[in-house]
């Protein structure tokens, strides 16, 4: 595998976790790609991406970006359960794990394999 492709690869298979943490990282990470970066640079910046601590704001916007690819298939209870869950997550009353698990049971129940091979999901 050249290195373009396995630095897209690691970039497909790491963004969500990035945002996850980090949506300035995100950003930054997305702009050196564009730049060609190297692999090495960029397996680096999402290493500290990564020890960033989470925070409510950039696990609802990264949650938020992979409903995207079940908003239109969701049933209504689904979607119900979606909202509860970021509201419950938002006051405090249930934690990211509960949010980012319905997201892996939606990927693997609508079989959206870009997300079931991200490691934010695994």
């Amino acid at each position: 595998m050249k290195e373009k492709q396995k630095t897209e690869h690691l970039w497909r298979t790491e963004k969500y976790n990035v945002l996850w943490h980090n949506h300035k990282s995100y950003l930054y990470i997305r702009e050196l790609l564009k730049k060609n970066a190297s692999y090495s640079v960029v397996k680096t910046e999402i290493k500290i991406a990564l020890k960033t601590p989470t925070t409510k704001s950039n696990v609802m916007n990264a949650a938020d970006h992979m409903w995207g690819y079940f908003k239109k298939r969701a049933s209504p209870e689904e979607k119900s359960h979606y909202l509860d869950l970021k509201s419950a997550f938002k006051n405090d009353e249930k934690d990211e794990e509960v949010l980012r698990l319905f997201l892996k049971t939606l990927a693997h129940q609508y079989q959206v394999q870009y997300l079931i091979e991200s490691t934010i999901l695994k």
